[in-house]
């Protein structure tokens, strides 16, 4: 597929013909082409999967070489990939991963936004976010248990465990804010998501992610107070910029009853609007003068930042999603101790679910039939009868999510659940009951695949918060697993500087000899998660490995 061709001619194939050599490599082939399904990305023409500037590969000439090197791979070679260019095709063995992708991984004295973007306008490097430039991402159907999960969780901790009636303010409906929406009133509340870039919010209304849309800031609020009044769900696109419309909430005394944001403030020159400037004036100042763009981005940051402490001051339950708005607004001139004066949403709500290896565990459908998902779907319930949130998200997602690109799902799964349900779906290819194989991945935002200290390892128990080895071997692990595709990255969800992190995916392809690698690979990568959080003292990993019979020395004998 070249540039000259169109990029929305881009969808993965479908059905059971191979054109690679083995359903590792065809696997990776339509799970990179799905990413940039215009179904799926956020900028298709531009390789944008989401997150700012989140890409699936460097150039179109990358990416048809990348498309060349996967039909041709056999089934003892791997596939390097360096920040979304193949380099080099090497014999190794026929469980090693067929691709390994490392992305933006700059040197720590030169790990910049400044100096990434020297090296980018040179052709030299990429940013992957997370699952974009591991070729996994599934569109906003891929985060929205996360934040169903998120929103559970504040409501089981301040709302006596629904948000019915509860007003929650947010902003941003790009690839992975555009997930609020729906997460809310999966949870029984009203959201009030603020987006500058209309295109999107009307995309969001359009694949029912979220229910309206309006210009008007009254209007807005009326729904939402009509909507809360009668306990009744109901989410509401409002077309603004929330370094402006915060501030009019504030003044007008409309205080939410929860408030985060999931703009793509990690990166203020391309994920973040100043106030002020319609879309077009910002890209025009974004050309012309990017020094001037970024500052005056943060500013606007932490302009809604005090607005979103002004209502916290009045009740609002406040936490960070994980995008550096915190961090921004400090550079933009909040002082940086009132910045970071409320949590994150991991160490806030999630960090107990990672104690236990619990996380994003998604799978995708091959064949591009929803029946499989639907015959998953089942076996997921069949697998876990006493998963009370499982069982209250799986039929929730089949009614209300729709599929974006090559249909899939999305289930938060822990420690030995995640193996058990992997070989579940193995024995289901393996016995006709799905169409084709089926590929399994998870997000990067996992148990034990991140250092990131303003997110996923934020105040961790014993100060490790930016060590960064844990990611690593995570992915090594991985590796020597068997993993069909292995990626570690710079960068994603809150920027470069801020973070690493490593993903994985494995293919069922209903083989005998797959079912060992499923077992491996899905056991030992929450494992790592339990690993690193009993590491850290956390009493619920320590007793979760002690009660699995995990072997971590010093800890568990």
């Amino acid at each position: 597929m070249s540039a000259t061709l169109g990029v929305r001619r881009v969808r993965a194939p479908r059905g059971t013909v191979l054109s690679c050599r083995g359903w590792a490599q065809e696997a990776a082939l339509r799970m990179l082409m799905n990413n940039l399904d215009p179904e799926v990305a956020e900028r298709p023409d531009d390789l944008v999967v989401y997150g700012g500037t989140g890409k699936a590969a460097r150039s179109w000439e990358a990416f048809d070489r990348i498309c060349d090197a996967l039909r041709a791979l056999e089934g003892d070679e791997t596939l390097l990939i360096q920040s979304g260019k193949p380099v080099g095709v090497f014999r190794t063995h026929a469980g090693a991963p067929r691709v390994l992708i490392a992305n933006a991984l700059l040197v720590p004295r030169w790990a910049t936004w400044e100096h990434f973007r020297e090296l980018e306008g040179q052709g030299l490097i990429m940013f992957g976010q997370m699952t974009a430039g591991s070729w996994i991402y599934i569109g906003s159907q891929g985060i929205v248990q996360g934040t169903f999960e998120t929103f559970g969780e504040v409501a089981e901790r301040h709302f006596g465990g629904t948000l019915a009636g509860r007003l929650v303010l947010t902003a941003g409906l790009g690839g992975m804010g555009g997930a609020q929406p729906l997460a809310v009133t999966m949870n029984g509340g009203v959201c009030l998501a603020v987006e500058v870039d209309e295109a999107r919010a009307r995309r969001r209304v359009a694949t029912r992610y979220c229910d309206e849309i309006t210009r008007s800031l009254d209007e807005a609020v009326a729904r939402c107070r009509a909507a809360c009044a009668e306990q009744r769900p109901l989410s509401v696109a409002l077309i603004g910029n929330a370094a402006e419309t915060h501030a009019a909430l504030l003044e007008r005394g409309v205080i939410p009853d929860v408030a985060t944001d999931q703009t793509s403030a990690h990166d203020p020159l391309v994920g973040y609007v100043p106030a002020g400037l319609d879309l077009e004036q910002a890209a025009a100042l974004r050309e012309s003068d990017p020094a001037e763009y970024v500052r005056r981005a943060r500013r606007s940051m932490a302009d809604q930042v005090r607005a979103l402490l002004g209502m916290k001051a009045r009740g609002t339950v406040l936490f960070d999603y994980g995008n550096n708005l915190r961090g921004e607004a400090a550079n933009g001139g909040l002082e940086r101790e009132r910045a970071f004066s409320y949590p994150g949403f991991v160490p806030e709500y999630i960090r107990p679910l990672f104690c236990v290896g619990k996380g994003p565990f998604r799978w995708a459908a091959l064949s591009g039939e929803p029946s499989d998902i639907a015959a998953t779907d089942a076996a997921a319930l069949e697998e876990f009868p006493d998963d009370r949130r499982l069982h209250r998200w799986i039929p929730l997602a089949a009614e209300r999510v729709a599929f974006q690109g090559l249909p899939a799902r999305i289930c938060w799964l822990g420690y030995g659940a995640r193996a058990r349900l992997g070989l579940r779906f193995n024995r289901m290819v393996r016995d006709g009951q799905l169409k084709a194989p089926i590929v399994i991945g998870r997000d990067h935002l996992d148990a034990g695949s991140v250092a990131s200290p303003w997110r996923e390892t934020e105040a961790m128990r014993d100060g490790s918060d930016a060590v960064a080895d844990w990611p690593i071997l995570n992915a090594l692990l991985n590796c020597a697993s068997g993993a069909s595709w292995v990626s570690v990255h710079h960068g994603g969800g809150v920027g470069i500087g801020n973070s690493i992190h490593a993903g994985m995916v494995i293919v069922c392809d209903g083989s005998h000899e797959t079912d060992a690698r499923l077992e491996r690979v899905l056991t030992n990568d929450p494992g790592t998660g339990v690993m690193r959080h009993a590491d850290a003292g956390y009493r619920e990993a320590i007793e979760c490995a002690t009660r699995t019979g995990m072997k971590l020395p010093g800890i568990t004998g």
